[in-house]
């Protein structure tokens, strides 16, 4: 229904459509870029249950709308007017383009990080879980051209997800089980629109989100060291997979976008969200979970160890998200309570206010949700008793201002 409404509007405009179908968002915002297209629109619930479909605007970029454009654009929209709808002879086209995909795959596998001929002789057997979503388009198909042995579960692309589509480690119980009991190296989960990876090892053990891009980032500074561009909700684990290789962490607000323009601003070699989201500019400014998952493989093949190997290599830490129902108006006078309250923290205010105590390896990150009336705390240290410590700390000085 989406799909054909955004078709007859763009067509109403003297527009060209081409529909590309079903497939990852990375996928179409490749196609926007690679195509020379003005912009492109994905019709997409994210990682959210499907009653929460909507238009993903991509600009021609082929990236999210910043916050620049984003006001622009509603701005223009509230003018609400029909003087630009076209007259019968003046309508534009429609073409529809399947390949998108396969040029998607293609430009993967020529990634200079990428050792497509040792990955095929590798042979990895992958349990893949694509939770009904975009996922089943490509990820098969990608993983096989790598001479993977790939066990999958919920590839019918139909949206009718048996689950909650997250790909949080709560969610990922049948994955699990089914690399137990296949025996696969690795279990790859993808949300609907195939830009969030999640990992699970060779013993059914949900990884967290956060260290796909840990391990990601890891082997790219392998390759190409340089500076690595995260947000400032990310875990602290890559700060040390980054020392490690000598490079450099910048932190930005939460979002996509805020990553991708801190990324141009920096030349960053490669950069992501903590939410399994990869970012890797040889190939495109955008998130994609294929990319990532190519990434995963080719790590492992060069140190040629299993996954809970490789995990064992760095620290461990515990990172916990929480919301709270709390009243925006009074945020200014509760970040002040809280810099005045927890002391010896170094304190960042880019988006909302994040406190860190590097040399106690904990941090506490307080912000208003962009998708939700609720604030968000994420809180990061060594172990689940310290975690719970600051989020309660921080729950009782908000308490205090509401």
């Amino acid at each position: 229904m989406f799909s054909k409404a955004v078709c007859a509007g763009i067509i109403s405009r003297g527009c060209d459509v081409l529909d590309l179908g079903v497939i990852a968002t990375p996928t179409a915002m490749l196609a926007v870029e690679r195509m020379g297209a003005v912009g492109g629109i994905v019709i997409s619930a994210s990682h959210n249950p499907a009653q929460w479909n909507a238009l993903k605007l991509v600009s021609h970029e082929g990236s999210f709308l910043d916050s620049e454009a984003m006001t622009a654009f509603l701005s223009s929209i509230s003018e609400d007017s029909r003087d630009g709808v076209s007259g019968w002879d003046a309508l534009g086209n429609y073409q529809s383009d399947e390949d998108a995909c396969d040029r998607h795959i293609a430009e993967i596998l020529e990634l200079s990080v990428v050792d497509t001929q040792g990955l095929r002789e590798r042979g990895f057997k992958v349990a893949l879980d694509c939770v009904r979503g975009a996922g089943g388009v490509i990820m098969p198909t990608l993983l096989e051209a790598l001479g993977c042995e790939v066990i999958a579960i919920h590839t019918e692309a139909d949206g009718m997800f048996p689950r909650d589509p997250e790909p949080t480690a709560q969610n990922l119980t049948e994955l699990s089980h089914l690399v137990r009991s296949t025996g696969a190296e690795v279990g790859f989960a993808v949300d609907p629109d195939v830009d969030r990876l999640a990992l699970v090892d060779e013993y059914g053990e949900p990884l967290g989100e956060d260290l796909t891009l840990a391990f990601a980032t890891d082997v790219v500074l392998r390759h190409s060291p340089g500076t690595v561009v995260t947000n400032l909700s990310t875990s602290q684990v890559l700060e040390d997979v980054v020392k490690h290789h000598g490079g450099e962490l910048i932190r930005t607000a939460v979002g996509e976008i805020n990553v991708v323009r801190g990324m141009q601003r920096q030349s960053a070699v490669v950069g992501g969200e903590g939410n399994g989201g990869v970012i890797l500019p040889e190939l495109h400014y955008t998130r994609d979970a294929p990319v990532a998952a190519v990434l995963i493989l080719q790590n492992l093949l060069e140190v040629s160890s299993s996954l809970s190997e490789s995990v064992a290599k760095w620290p461990r830490y515990t990172i916990q998200k929480k919301k709270v129902n709390f009243p925006r108006e009074n945020l200014p006078k509760a970040y002040s309570v809280l810099k005045s309250e927890m002391l010896g923290a170094q304190l960042d205010e880019t988006d909302g206010l994040r406190m860190s105590w590097p040399e106690e390896n904990k941090w506490v990150h307080v912000r208003p949700s962009g998708t939700e009336p609720v604030i968000r705390l994420i809180a990061e240290a060594c172990n689940q008793d310290v975690v719970g410590e600051l989020l309660e700390e921080v729950a009782a000085h908000l308490e205090e201002v509401r």
